[in-house]
């Protein structure tokens, strides 16, 4: 019979998806029964244990001696059974050493471990054994009627109840609620794996943290390296090119005085255009990475801004000890867009810039010191970065290296730019 409808045909599929005789049941039902051979070798120690005369230490030695085979032997039942990877723990140098032994009793994750087998493990044997007891006595009552028809009835065992049709009724019921209770079983020892046979996730999510910290600063790194190239190909290259155009037209306007004044215009022009280029290629390789940055560091750097800024600007740098080379490229690029903001939309007529290396505060996850760049102009104000006037691109910037970055500006002015950066990079 073909079912037909969204509603009714997602409700048969659901249904014989979920069904005793479904592949969703046999699998949950297999896994938790395979839980039983995986906990014999614990039970039996832990009975040992209890069971003997006097104060035993052979059954815990040895659990602890199989603990690794066990922690195979389950993330084997769990990938094979219920398609569910367990990472496993990893661990630096030999196993089989002293002193990897030792450190490895030492270890959290071992302990963790352990507390699956001695813990989980013996209470997943016990639901295993009830979902197998809860199929054995599902099956025994439903079939109730055939039992009667084929025993006779003087052979019947004393005292058996005449309620075949409960006792029919609560056999499929039961049958129909074992897939649930193995689902629910495996389930919960799903979980208990995860948390205690795998790897510490908060541990695992700091070295993931670090992993990522350790390979930006590699990318910023490489993508400074790759500027200063381009720095220097430009400024050894095309930039003397020009340099050499601008010569020898200077030359050709000085020595050849006999050509026509059209000639000498076209020579004057192009003459002025070499000299703008070369002015506009300085000012390009200035913007990728300023050379007196690297060689005199950022007081000196930030001293040339200053003084190219349309405005007076008081320029205050208390640096006792160099930050990394990608902060101070990242603090000049700031102070250079901050200004370039304040020149294009603030109207202001004087801008304060402090640059200062200062403690972390107490408490800080950072731990390193900052330096704080402090940029105020007296100009209008209402500065928001919602507006795209490059305070967007100061927020991306000061972000690529954890640093913080604080907007003041309320309409009328002033306007105050805070931007701290760790100097651990």
């Amino acid at each position: 019979m073909a079912i037909r409808g969204g509603a009714p045909r997602r409700t048969y599929t659901w249904i014989t998806a979920h069904a005793p005789w479904s592949a969703w049941a046999w699998r949950n039902t297999t896994f938790t029964a395979a839980a039983i051979p995986a906990a014999l070798p614990v039970l039996l120690g832990l009975t040992a244990t209890v069971m003997a005369p006097g104060p035993g230490t052979i059954p815990p030695l040895l659990i602890l001696l199989i603990g690794p085979l066990l922690t195979r032997l389950q993330r084997s039942r769990f990938r094979t059974l219920l398609g569910l990877d367990v990472p496993e723990v990893e661990r630096e140098g030999s196993r089989f050493t002293p002193f990897a032994v030792a450190r490895r009793l030492r270890s959290e994750a071992t302990w963790r471990q352990y507390g699956y087998h001695l813990l989980v493990s013996p209470l997943a044997a016990v639901a295993g054994g009830l979902v197998v007891l809860a199929w054995a006595f599902g099956t025994a009552a439903t079939c109730v009627y055939g039992w009667i028809w084929i025993l006779p009835a003087d052979t019947r065992t004393p005292g058996w109840t005449d309620d075949y049709d409960a006792v029919t009724v609560g056999g499929v019921l039961l049958l129909l609620a074992a897939p649930w209770f193995a689902a629910l079983f495996a389930r919960l020892d799903s979980v208990a794996a995860a948390a205690l046979l795998g790897p510490n996730r908060a541990r695992e999510l700091e070295r993931r943290v670090e992993d990522l910290a350790e390979s930006r600063a590699g990318v910023l790194d490489a993508a400074d390296l790759e500027r200063r190239r381009i720095e220097r190909d430009l400024h050894d290259g095309a930039q003397q090119r020009l340099v050499a155009l601008a010569m020898n037209l200077g030359i050709a306007r000085a020595t050849l005085t006999d050509l026509p004044p059209e000639a000498k215009a076209v020579i004057d022009e192009a003459h002025r255009e070499a000299k703008e280029a070369i002015e506009e290629l300085n000012n390009l390789v200035r913007g990728l990475h300023p050379a007196v940055l690297e060689d005199r560091g950022l007081d000196a750097a930030l001293s040339g801004v200053a003084a190219r800024a349309p405005f007076p600007v008081e320029l205050t740098v208390d640096i006792e000890q160099r930050p990394g080379a990608t902060v101070e490229a990242v603090a000049y690029f700031v102070v250079s867009e901050a200004l370039a903001n304040v020149a294009k939309h603030a109207r202001a007529e004087h801008c304060r810039v402090h640059v200062v290396r200062a403690p972390a505060p107490d408490g800080s996850a950072r731990g390193a010191d900052l330096l704080r760049i402090t940029v105020t102009d007296d100009g209008v104000g209402g500065a928001d970065p919602a507006r795209g006037t490059g305070l967007v691109g100061l927020r991306k910037r000061v972000g690529s290296v954890d640093g913080t970055i604080m907007i003041e500006s309320p309409l009328g002015g002033p306007t105050v730019i805070t931007v701290e950066l760790p100097c651990g990079l």
